[in-house]
């Protein structure tokens, strides 16, 4: 069936991210999702999840946030760049998300609009698409 984004159906298939990603992004990651199990005196998933994308991939722009109201559907992360969609993602498993995300990320600074072909999106950004939003007029700087 057609998706919205492209009219492609497709087939799961995706490579890990080696090299810099071309075009500046920032990725935000909710590290107050707490995933069912989660121990109420350990960390959470969501910060698990984060620490662990820091440890994999110096060369992300992430940026730890309180909460991007998505509770229900933990953990969270959302792309987002100068004229592109924002895309807010949900349901991503703290401990195994990172190629996924990585992938994800790649494809997102690679697409002009942030607008990845259904058919190349890994199944969980697939199944975890919580928002789209217009891009907005502003520059995202570099710390």
């Amino acid at each position: 069936m057609a998706h919205p984004d492209d009219g492609l159906d497709g087939a799961e298939g995706f490579r890990v991210m080696q090299e810099p990603l071309p075009q500046p992004m920032r990725i935000y990651v909710c590290t107050t999702c707490r995933a069912e199990g989660d121990a109420s005196d350990g960390p959470r998933a969501g910060t698990r999840l984060f620490d662990a994308l820091k440890a994999a991939d110096a060369a992300l722009d992430l940026v730890p946030v309180e909460c991007l109201s998505v509770c229900k559907r933990a953990c969270t992360v959302s792309f987002a760049a100068t004229g592109k969609w924002t895309y807010v993602y949900g349901d991503l498993p703290a401990e195994a998300a990172v190629p996924v995300i990585r992938e994800a990320a790649r494809l997102y600074a690679e697409a002009p609009d942030g607008l990845i072909p259904w058919k190349l999106r890994p199944d969980a950004i697939k199944k975890g698409v919580v928002a789209r939003i217009p891009p907005l007029p502003i520059e995202i700087s570099r710390p």
